[in-house]
């Protein structure tokens, strides 16, 4: 059973560690879970992916429990169909998506996970951003994936529902070490319907749209909806399309904030990103490094948060070898296939 310290990252060395246990097939013991959050120890939305990887692989189970911080995960069979999982709360479905999407290059068929939770939260990416950006972008490098909104569910009261549908995948060389010209910008808002009156949506849409003109950026699409929500909010994603890669920045609405200050946080990083020379920002960088590991490949990232130095560790620990220089105002990061 490989041992792995949870002690040094939060809950995405635990999602990345119970991925790789069940792609390699390898036992593990995860402890000191979260010890250096405020809230240590396991809550609802981490007990949701260990319950959600445990039903899909088949594995026994030690230890998992709210507050705790030792696991023992033991895969077994990895098998497709269709899995259910209620989070419980306004916790990520996004967050619990990104832990399901590596099993594609274990898989020997079609999975489909449909989760009840949180869409676009706090402290998490939002489920508009991998529906519109993310997944596409994915499917560039032979990952096969897609989502189904069911419903939209903001904080306090989640009460979000959507699926993943995940096929068998064989990844191809990640080849991300320039971005190439900028052809443009798309622009997705939403907002709860309970915010129709104070066109929330489109304020947050039009903002962005003429910050973003005014730097001399294209804007190919602008989408706007409402949605029936239990709670109120609303999240704003601006994307970016290189030639050779696709970027999004994202900002959430809330009480006492106006829908053009939600625009002004997300077209600001989105330009910072832009005056750089990464090809990945540093959100879609941590996510990005399994499928180095596995796939092989380079990506030059704007910087080694907390985030990805946990995550580069962790690879480290199951075998991964991955290689980190400074390139200019980023870091590039490499790897050779493990095929």
């Amino acid at each position: 059973m490989l041992d792995i310290d949870g002690s040094a990252g939060g809950g995405q060395v635990l999602r990345s560690a119970l991925a790789l246990a069940v792609i390699d097939d390898q036992p593990i013991r995860l402890s000191g879970i979260r010890t250096n959050r405020p809230d240590p120890g396991l809550k609802p939305q981490h007990l949701a992916v260990v319950d959600t990887l445990a039903d899909i692989s088949n594995a026994s189970v030690v230890g998992a429990a709210q507050g705790g911080k030792t696991i023992e995960f033991s895969p077994g069979a990895l098998a497709g169909g269709h899995v259910t999982t209620d989070i419980g709360t306004a916790g990520s479905i996004s967050l619990l998506f990104d832990a399901v999407l590596g099993l594609a290059v274990a898989l020997d068929e079609p999975l489909a996970v449909t989760a009840t939770g949180g869409t676009e939260v706090k402290w998490s990416p939002p489920l508009l951003g991998h529906q519109r950006t993310k997944h596409p972008f994915y499917r560039q490098f032979g990952l096969h994936a897609a989502i189904d909104r069911h419903r939209t569910g903001f904080y306090p009261a989640g009460g979000g529902r959507a699926t993943l549908h995940l096929s068998p995948s064989s990844l191809t060389c990640l080849s991300l070490a320039e971005r190439g010209a900028l052809r443009g910008a798309r622009i997705y808002s939403l907002a709860s319907t309970d915010l129709a009156d104070s066109e929330v949506a489109r304020r947050q849409a039009e903002t962005a749209r003429q910050s973003l003109t005014e730097h001399g950026i294209d804007v190919f699409t602008t989408e706007t909806r409402s949605a029936v929500a239990e709670s109120t909010g609303s999240a704003l994603v601006v994307e970016l399309e290189y030639d050779h890669s696709r970027v999004s920045f994202d900002a959430l609405g809330e009480r006492g904030l106006l829908a053009e200050d939600v625009a002004d946080a997300a077209v600001s990083e989105a330009i910072d990103f832009h005056d750089s020379s990464a090809v990945v920002d540093r959100h879609l960088a941590d996510q990005l490094l399994l499928f180095l590991a596995l796939a092989g490949g380079e990506m030059q990232i704007p910087e080694i948060t907390d985030h990805v130095d946990s995550h580069l560790a962790l690879l480290e620990t199951f075998g991964y070898e991955l290689q980190v220089d400074r390139v200019g105002d980023a870091v590039r990061i490499a790897g050779d296939s493990v095929e």
